[in-house]
């Protein structure tokens, strides 16, 4: 039973340095829980924080505290993967006065006859006042760039110059399912289903340990990161940089390992050290 008072339950948003996140976004709006507010954090969280997985390859573990998330992601110049970047997110949106359950995503990267683990971490959203429910997204790395209003569709609908198609359906027990999708290179592509079971964090944690730790995790070999931007949307898988853009067109380029550094900071703007930049180099994936 859901018991309100039980701190499992909530996202520990009294903990949040709410100044120093709300800089390092650059949000001047009104500290309200309304959509216009809601609909501002997660653009601005979703272009301002890289999606990446380097800690893993650094030897770090992924921890999903408050403090940890506010020390990496708001005052050094990292980014985070879905676990944390919705883990702070939350936190973030709590201690404003959003309503805010944690979901859990099945992701299809253009393979939607291949099961996958429900790995993707994901939000549901509500503001004081307002019947309409969000869906958030702010740690898949490619958007949406605002909150999807959970409604039934019957046409695509764009967020910024992105396009993106929202269906409804039910798993195989008849529970409430939902389908997204992203037009990209590929065409129309399935991204994520997410049901409305409720995650918590220790649903995170459990997760998170997976994808950080397991052998069948990609982020455990090679580095992934993403940025997402109103009008490119960059991916690294690797040594491979592809670049996106609304329309469906892009580009693909194999880099040289001495291009990494460069590409770190201007690309993704994430700062390393110059230990952490060898470390990374010096791993089987770097070399080609």
């Amino acid at each position: 039973m859901y018991n309100v008072s039980d701190p499992s339950y909530h996202w520990n948003g009294d903990e949040v340095d709410l100044d120093a996140y709300l800089a390092r976004i650059g949000f001047e709006g009104e500290r309200t829980p309304t959509p216009t507010t809601l609909r501002s954090l997660v653009y601005l969280h979703t272009t301002t924080f890289p999606f990446e997985n380097l800690e893993i390859l650094l030897g770090r573990p992924i921890l999903l505290d408050v403090d940890s998330l506010q020390d990496k992601m708001v005052r050094r110049r990292r980014g985070g993967y879905c676990f944390e970047s919705s883990a702070l997110f939350a936190a973030v949106s709590e201690r404003l006065g959003f309503g805010v359950t944690g979901l859990s995503a099945r992701i299809f990267m253009g393979e939607s006859d291949k099961l996958l683990a429900a790995t993707h971490a994901m939000l549901r959203v509500t503001a004081p006042g307002d019947d309409r429910i969000w869906l958030c997204d702010v740690g898949f790395g490619s958007g949406p760039l605002e909150p999807i209003e959970l409604i039934e569709r019957d046409a695509e609908f764009t967020a910024g110059a992105w396009r993106f198609r929202l269906e409804r359906d039910a798993d195989i027990l008849g529970g409430e399912l939902w389908t997204l999708r992203h037009f990209n290179r590929d065409g129309w592509s399935v991204r994520r289903t997410v049901s409305m079971n409720p995650q918590y964090r220790i649903d995170y944690v459990v997760g998170n340990h997976y994808v950080s730790t397991s052998s069948h995790s990609p982020f455990t070999t090679r580095p992934v990161l993403q940025r997402m931007h109103p009008e490119v949307h960059y991916m690294l898988d690797g040594l491979t940089l592809n670049t996106g853009y609304p329309d469906g067109t892009g580009e693909t380029r194999e880099l040289e390992r001495t291009e990494l550094p460069k590409v770190f900071t201007e690309t993704f703007d994430i700062e390393l050290d110059a230990a952490e930049v060898a470390k990374l180099l010096d791993q089987p994936w770097a070399a080609g």
